[in-house]
């Protein structure tokens, strides 16, 4: 229901069907981000997009998934992309390192490219916070990037 009569409203758009999806993991922490990445397939499915028109890449850690996640951008083969992985912290200084420079780089590309990217790279304080949010981060994910691509393609 538009907000206002006199002011057009883009609708939210959740129809997967035709999307191209590139995804980037981290390995680090791994079962999270097996989880992450499960439940995010799922949902993408549920919402239309076909297994042949998702690519995943894995990268050794979260700091690295910003390079793959331009190139991805570059190729021009994708209408959205997906970054999944799990930054826990520690007993260093090293946590916030690469949870802000992880962040940083996915928000510039982004914006460098036109190119929506969901970021599903938890910080979390320990590994149990990471297992219990893998499953919803994962599908809001997925959302995201669904949600996001059908909102430009309706902006252009």
């Amino acid at each position: 229901m538009p907000r206002y009569d006199e002011i057009p409203e883009y609708e939210i758009d959740l129809e997967g069907e035709g999307l191209r999806i590139g995804i980037v993991m981290s390995r680090f922490n791994q079962d999270v981000g097996e989880g992450l990445l499960a439940a995010c397939v799922e949902q993408l499915c549920e919402l239309g997009v076909e297994f042949e028109d998702i690519q995943i890449a894995t990268v050794p850690g979260a700091l690295e998934i910003p390079l793959a996640l331009q190139y991805m951008a570059h190729s021009e083969q994708f209408d959205a992309l997906i970054a999944l992985g799990a930054v826990i912290r520690g007993e260093t200084y090293h946590f916030e390192l690469v949870s802000n420079e992880s962040g940083t780089g996915i928000s510039r590309v982004a914006l460098d490219s036109g190119l929506p990217i969901a970021n599903g790279i938890l910080t979390t304080e320990n590994d149990e916070q990471a297992l219990a949010r893998m499953d919803e981060k994962g599908r809001d994910c997925a959302n995201t990037a669904i949600e996001m691509a059908n909102l430009l393609k309706a902006l252009s």
